[in-house]
């Protein structure tokens, strides 16, 4: 079975017209994240969608954040944008699988889709070139949010 507009047509843009998307930054890495940022913002523009957005303090918060935008009522989909880069410490893996698992459960939970604009990577360097022009990890979570909630209302 295919649904219906559920997807873009191929290098197309998901529709997001009449749709209010979050973008939920971090102050954490915030060279990184204003990129991811940017990144998503252009993207629910370019969809059509009305961009509100809000910010946490750090990765770990993302999912709370996007649970109480998502039961609020005020959103048809959210993307979370943060940077998480490898110390010395499990802080790494906790934080990063913390909030990936996070954003997961909020989506199934409330129904509301959570783009995934989070870079988890190794180092700086890493993280410069998922925050780029060319690659932006904030970009296509946007996009992902989109095209989930577009399949939403039309199911």
């Amino acid at each position: 079975m295919t649904l219906p507009n559920a997807k873009p047509a191929p290098g197309g843009l998901p529709d997001g017209t009449g749709m209010v998307i979050a973008v939920v930054s971090t102050r954490w890495n915030a060279d990184i994240v204003e990129r991811l940022r940017i990144g998503a913002v252009r993207a629910v523009e370019e969809c059509g969608a009305t961009v509100l957005e809000a910010s946490a303090p750090g990765a770990f918060e993302l999912p709370f954040a996007a649970r109480v935008l998502a039961r609020s009522g005020h959103v048809h989909g959210i993307v979370v944008v943060g940077a998480v880069i490898r110390g010395e410490t499990t802080h790494y893996e906790l934080v990063s699988e913390g909030c990936a698992s996070g954003a997961m459960q909020v989506q199934l939970e409330t129904g509301v889709p959570v783009g995934l604009g989070v870079v988890t990577v190794e180092n700086h360097d890493q993280a410069l070139a998922r925050s780029s022009d060319d690659h932006n990890v904030g970009r296509d979570g946007a996009l992902a949010a989109i095209e989930m909630a577009a399949m939403a209302q039309r199911t």
